[in-house]
């Protein structure tokens, strides 16, 4: 039943942040092996991010490096390192942590500052391939901390939104050049007079405009190409590119923080233009806008060809990505879903052309990838995808991802959506239920598990994914040991990444019932999240496990467990990431019968009688109640996208000092 204030047990602390409350009564005799694991990978990821800390960090919390930066490149990989740690915090990481997350912000940004990299705290011009990795260690201190972060994080975002700084066009509705930040006299795509492309580089991802002719005289070298010089500037180094279309996410950021409709409609100008180029290029997203707002004017008229776009380097894996993230900020700050639809049809134009190869048989140029993700399977047949497109036609055959389609699923839950991530599933030879124990640079790529997990045919997988995220820390631990005393190189700077302990997707998907952030920019997606009562605080409180089994927004349903044997928690469910839903109604177990305990002389107990009750909600918060060793399954009814997205906490007062109402 619903509580009472009368209701609360002695010494329960912490002020309700929702009217609605309801306590757990199903006792906790054997706790399920997913909360045991849960808590024990809390645990090593507390040890490891202090581990890190310690060895690979100064006092003020920037990376033990000595050396230069010599390109343009490296700014995102200083940041990149710790992006995942203020969201460990959010899940329930230890309280420190936050200041931790922000302290390495701020010396990361005085390290880089000293390098040259920064003008006045942001990237002086880089692609938005690299600025969307370093900015999602802010959008998370952002969520944790916005009043702190506010600031800076709006100053960053009109850098784009105000036309004065140089970076947008709104004539045209284009960001100006490829190579985009807060120093407008940074033009091109590099410092000297050819762009820095290495032969390796060359022999994996091929050269950029490579439809042109060798210049008389040729072939040249690559230090001395003048379609990497001249060429590449003129053609590729002013005008629009599609992976800047990541910039949403910056812009959405400060939307959050701010509500100013400002931000909203350079989100609606900005991507409603490339929205408008998709559908004119019959549903397939373009990758270049020459100065004058015309696609392929630069490029002989091209659609492809643009800077990190469809031919060079990576194709839809930057494309798509950068549009994803572009088309969900402008879904989440209208509440209109239409602006998906760049992102659906070309992804629907890429499954036209899928082929079924084992991987070895491809022509993959992100082999390292797919050799960890795939292991014994690279020689057994999958769906590939093309994820590239020059004047040959379609190349660069890769297994299907599933980031962009889960994320357009999550977001709208439709059964188009659905349907097109069960298909894929349907036309692919592999077990979607095989889990294999790597960690991706994005922290991702066990969405096809976690889907089969959701479809409710590999329960085991809670366990496995939990199994496979420890696997990883402790090999993260082990390769801190042997690298804690390089003396880094600028060649070896992604050592870092490869060090950090921290790995947040197995916690992201079955606490949160979310797929993991998007990572060229993405803000994070939801259907749930927690906050702390006692400790007035984001993230589960201690002992608290948390699995949600199905994200249906008309049966959300999640576990919670409080495996203390003293300690009673108290937890506010949040729904949506950014209290976005409406919790409509909750249906919930209950245990009002303790004859289960036996009587005095009773060596054994009986199974506890576990029933069910309702009741109604109608906010964004919900107070959950749970003594030691309790437990209660929720099915929760949401109304999505009902409320303004923000940052909200369910404990902030309102300025007025009276009662702090959640959905305000």
């Amino acid at each position: 039943m619903p509580l009472s204030p009368t209701d609360r047990s002695p010494g329960e602390e912490g002020a309700a942040a929702s009217p609605v409350e309801i306590r757990a009564g199903v006792p906790l005799l054997e706790p399920p092996g997913w909360a045991v694991a849960q808590r024990s990978l809390f645990d090593l990821l507390d040890h490891g991010w202090r581990r890190f800390a310690r060895d690979f960090t100064g006092p003020d919390g920037r990376l033990n490096y000595t050396g230069r930066l010599t390109t343009r490149d490296g700014a995102d990989d200083f940041y990149e390192v710790f992006f995942n740690w203020p969201q460990l915090y959010l899940l329930g990481g230890a309280d420190d942590l936050l200041a931790a997350g922000g302290k390495h912000w701020e010396g990361v940004t005085a390290q880089l500052t000293e390098l040259g990299m920064l003008r006045d705290g942001y990237e002086r011009g880089y692609d938005w391939f690299h600025q969307g990795e370093s900015l999602l260690l802010l959008y998370f201190l952002c969520m944790a901390e916005p009043d702190r972060w506010s600031e800076r994080a709006l100053r960053f975002a009109d850098l784009y939104v105000d036309p004065a700084n140089g970076n947008y066009d709104p004539a045209h509705r284009i960001i100006t050049r490829p190579h985009n930040g807060a120093d407008p006299g940074r033009t091109g795509l590099s410092d000297g007079d050819v762009y820095p492309w290495l032969q390796k580089e060359a022999d994996t991802y091929g050269y950029p405009l490579e439809w042109l002719p060798d210049a008389a005289e040729g072939p040249y070298p690559l230090s001395a190409d003048p379609r990497l010089g001249e060429q590449m500037r003129e053609r590729m180094g002013v005008g629009d590119t599609a992976v800047n279309l990541a910039a949403a996410g910056l812009v959405l950021n400060a939307w959050v923080l701010s509500g100013e409709q400002r931000y909203r409609d350079w989100i609606v100008d900005y991507v409603g233009a490339w929205r408008e180029r998709t559908e004119a290029n019959g549903g397939l997203i373009p990758d270049n806008v020459g100065p004058d707002g015309v696609v392929g004017s630069l490029l002989e008229g091209r659609w492809y060809g643009g800077h990190y776009g469809w031919s060079w380097p990576h194709g839809w894996h930057s494309v798509g990505h950068a549009a994803c993230v572009a088309a969900l900020a402008a879904a989440v700050a209208t509440g209109e879903d239409d602006y998906l639809s760049m992102v659906a049809t070309s992804l629907d134009d890429l499954l036209t052309r899928a082929e079924v190869m084992p991987f070895g048989a491809s022509d993959s140029s992100l082999r390292s990838k797919w050799v960890a993700e795939l292991g014994p399977d690279t020689d057994a047949p999958t769906l590939h995808l093309p994820f590239r497109h020059n004047d040959s036609g379609w190349f660069d055959y890769n297994p299907v991802t599933l980031p962009v389609p889960v994320a357009l699923w999550h977001h709208t839950a439709s059964d188009a959506d659905r349907a097109r991530i069960e298909g894929l599933r349907a036309a692919d030879d592999l077990d979607w239920s095989t889990l294999r124990p790597f960690r991706a640079k994005e922290e991702s790529g066990h969405e096809k598990a976690w889907f089969a997990f959701l479809a409710g045919d590999d329960p085991g997988y809670p366990e496995r994914i939990l199994a496979a995220a420890q696997a990883q820390v402790r090999h993260r631990l082990r390769r801190m040991d042997r690298y804690r005393g390089l003396e880094v190189d600028e060649a070896d700077i992604h050592v870092w990444q490869q060090c950090n302990p921290v790995v947040t997707e197995a916690l992201v998907q079955l606490t949160w019932g979310g797929p993991q952030v998007l990572y060229n920019g993405g803000l994070q997606q939801a259907r749930l999240r927690y906050h702390d009562a006692r400790a007035r605080r984001a993230g589960l409180p201690p002992d608290v496990a948390a699995l949600v089994t199905s994200i249906d927004p008309g049966a959300t349903t999640v576990e919670l467990v409080n495996l203390s044997p003293e300690a009673d928690r108290t937890v506010v469910v949040q729904a949506g990431a950014l209290a976005e839903h409406t919790i409509a109604s909750v249906r919930y177990t209950t245990c009002a019968d303790e004859s289960w305990i036996g009587d005095l002389y009773d060596y054994g107990h009986s199974e506890p009688v576990v029933g069910e009750a309702e009741t109604a909600c109608g906010e964004a918060f919900l107070t959950v109640r749970l003594p030691a060793s309790t437990r209660i399954r929720l099915t929760l009814r949401l109304e999505l996208r009902t409320r303004t997205p923000s940052y909200r906490s369910p404990f902030d007062a309102p300025a007025d000092g009276s009662q702090a109402d959640p959905q305000a």
